[in-house]
């Protein structure tokens, strides 16, 4: 059996544990309810991570590079990307699937001998995982512009009020 095979028929599974694994970096209290509500709209954050590692799973499961991949990333570390994680902890999800699919098909792995076949899907994640990190810095920098955006925005409003302001004439 080839590991693309093996992952398809396991993919419940490693996305069960791959969801717990990204939760598990929430408070308690937070990641216990992102497991537990299953409704979409008592849930957004739980239930945008859990449609995109699908999509990011079928995407790695493909042989081709994918022009989807940054879509379903960019769902997941928006999110991330507001909530106080550092830039590590906002993109480390990607490298949680390497553990969960170790750990997951460690005796399958070994069985059939798929050590170069996994090297190459590790390589794939790896690959996301770049790619995560670049989405993410675009999501900080728009966060960066706008807040500068509203403080130069509030100032000139303080000023207008004060009659600061002095209309500069065109020539």
């Amino acid at each position: 059996m080839n590991l693309i095979n093996l992952l398809s028929s396991k993919k419940s599974a490693i996305l069960k544990r791959w969801f717990d694994e990204i939760v598990s970096t929430y408070p308690d209290a937070t990641s216990s309810f992102l497991k537990t509500q299953d409704d979409p709209f008592a849930n957004p954050v739980g239930q945008t991570i859990l449609h995109g590692i699908d999509g990011l799973f079928d995407e790695l499961l493909k042989d081709t590079d994918s022009n989807e991949m940054p879509s379903f990333l960019d769902n997941i570390i928006r999110i991330r990307a507001v909530q106080g994680f550092t830039p590590s902890q906002s993109t480390a999800f990607t490298i949680f699937l390497k553990k969960v699919i170790r750990e997951e098909l460690k005796d399958e792995i070994k069985e059939d001998q798929l050590y170069n076949d996994l090297a190459a899907l590790e390589a794939r994640i790896d690959k996301m995982a770049l790619l995560s990190f670049d989405i993410y810095m675009k999501c900080r920098e728009t966060l960066y512009e706008i807040k500068a955006n509203e403080v130069k925005n509030m100032t000139f409003n303080l000023l207008r009020r004060a009659n600061m302001l002095s209309e500069v004439q065109e020539e």
